[in-house]
């Protein structure tokens, strides 16, 4: 089966920071969480797959094409909720459904409107009195309302609140239940792509420092606390990261690479994503 996305060795250069040739494909059926600090490349790669941004080198290919080539049809396939969701704010939330069923031919009013109820959406109010996360509501409905097969997403669960994230991720997994659908999302909220992703995709200063499967990460890595003695005696490839204090020390480590059979923590993607950030630095 074709992947959703396959990005290889994708460079992008704006002043003082460089998307630094990165590889990342997202598999047909899969949901790949991207995570990474401000400023380290995650909205630049979003950008470059949406063929929003021309790469300095580097290929994006969604769904087996070149997005350098995209026909126009590309944007049915693709349903997209940026950090910065934009609508003209005197509209309201019919007038939105109207103007995007002339834009997409798949697009589907009754859907639509169904988002709009489950949301809470106001039809009434206009786009300017919205808050950031009924925003946020607004252009999920529209990126799911014309059927896409690939959801493309930066920060969609930014402003909302526990409830309707929680919502909001149980449609996000229902999506991918399509073997043919994908997401790659993109999120600060470490623990709503811990929960919903496949794989998980991490991007430093530019750089891709890993991409792999979340229980894979789980299983290859883990937390220990031991004593400062305790940790000079494990090999420096096992560790990935450290944190000291008074109490000990507590490594972030490859639990293959470390002697004897010690009791490891598990470990949480936040965590994973802290300690490699912090040794990064």
């Amino acid at each position: 089966m074709t992947n959703a996305i396959e990005v290889r060795g994708l460079c992008k250069e704006y002043g003082d920071f460089r998307l630094d040739r990165v590889d990342l494909t997202v598999p047909c059926g899969a949901i790949v969480g991207l995570i990474g600090e401000n400023g380290a490349g995650k909205s630049t790669t979003l950008r470059a797959i949406l063929n929003l941004i021309r790469p300095d080198g580097g290929t994006v290919k969604v769904f087996g094409r070149a997005v350098s080539e995209a026909e126009p049809d590309f944007k049915e396939d693709i349903g997209v909720v940026l950090d910065e969701a934009s609508f003209h704010d005197p509209l309201k939330a019919p007038q939105v459904g109207r103007i995007l069923s002339g834009a997409y031919r798949n697009w589907d009013q009754r859907c639509f409107d169904g988002y709009l109820d489950k949301f809470g959406l106001p039809r009434d109010k206009k786009i300017k009195d919205f808050s950031k996360g009924m925003r946020m509501k607004l252009s999920i409905a529209t990126a799911l309302s014309h059927h896409p097969r690939l959801l493309i997403l930066d920060e969609a669960t930014s402003g909302l609140d526990p409830v309707v994230r929680d919502e909001v991720m149980d449609i996000f997994n229902e999506f991918t239940r399509d073997e043919n659908h994908a997401i790659l999302i993109s999120s600060h909220i470490v623990s709503d792509l811990e929960k919903i992703c496949d794989y998980i995709a991490f991007l430093h200063k530019g750089k891709l420092i890993l991409c792999e499967e979340k229980d894979r990460l789980k299983e290859e890595y883990g937390v220990l606390h031991c004593t400062a003695q305790d940790a000079a005696a494990i090999p420096a490839s096992a560790i990935v990261g450290k944190r000291m204090s008074p109490l000990g020390c507590e490594l972030l480590v490859k639990r293959s690479g470390v002697p004897g059979n010690p009791t490891f923590s598990p470990v949480d993607i936040e965590q994973l994503f802290i300690f490699m950030a912090k040794e990064e630095h």
